[in-house]
């Protein structure tokens, strides 16, 4: 116990003094699932719209394909990045394996099915005469298309934040193709469990705390979405 105690004060200290290498680690895992999710959310909510307003032959395929893609384990995605981007695949050419870029590319990546999946439910879960009218008031598609999103944007918005949980919190494609370099691509999964592994409790359990911390505030935010929503529809 006095052991425990120990490694969750050195923790706290860590995170109070301002650790230089514990804040590097938080900042590259923020700056590479950001950049990831900004890259993968436009043509994931494309997509969800067309997949979900279009009708068109493999569309059921499309739609199980997505969903089947939110259980895909990230390591086995990190895998599949390692061997396309390692030095005889095709994409060896880019040099990303074990770099920041290789990382973005890799949360883009696994952000992308949870993003089109939330799009898609969210946009089928409308009212379909918010188009119809759109359409008979001579909107253009492009004008369709923006109504029926911002009808649909509490959903799209839950869909970037549950995009960016699962980015952040994610271990199995971050270390296969970032490889846990020290101050260049060991973010805050890789490095509790690197730092686990050598039974160096403190930085582990720091890290640990500003994830717990991070995952609150992306439940309080879509709490509070979901409260916003639920006021817009009762005044409907």
């Amino acid at each position: 116990m006095n052991d425990i105690a120990d490694a969750v004060a050195r923790a706290f200290a860590l995170l109070f003094t301002g650790d230089p290498d514990l804040w590097r680690i938080v900042w590259v895992s923020l700056k590479t699932s950001i950049v990831g999710l900004l890259l993968a959310t436009p043509p994931a909510i494309l997509i969800g719209y067309v997949v979900a307003m279009r009708k068109f032959r493999g569309r059921r395929i499309v739609i199980w394909l997505a969903q089947a893609a939110l259980s895909l384990p990230t390591v086995l995605i990190g895998l599949l990045l390692y061997l396309l981007l390692s030095r005889h695949g095709p994409l060896g050419g880019l040099q990303w394996l074990f770099s920041q870029p290789g990382i973005v590319f890799g949360q883009c990546v696994v952000a992308l099915p949870v993003l089109l999946a939330f799009t898609l439910a969210a946009v089928q879960g409308l009212d379909p005469r918010y188009a119809e009218t759109a359409i008979a008031l001579g909107a253009s598609p492009m004008q369709v298309m923006v109504r029926v999103l911002y009808e649909a944007r509490f959903g799209v918005m839950a869909a970037v934040l549950s995009g960016f949980g699962r980015v952040i919190s994610e271990v199995g494609c971050a270390l296969m193709v970032g490889g846990n370099i020290e101050g260049e691509t060991r973010t805050i999964t890789t490095a509790i469990a690197l730092e686990t592994s050598k039974g160096e409790f403190a930085q582990g359990i720091a890290l640990g705390i500003v994830l717990v911390s991070i995952a609150l505030l992306m439940n309080g935010a879509l709490m509070l979405l979901q409260g916003d929503a639920h006021t817009i529809r009762e005044r409907a």
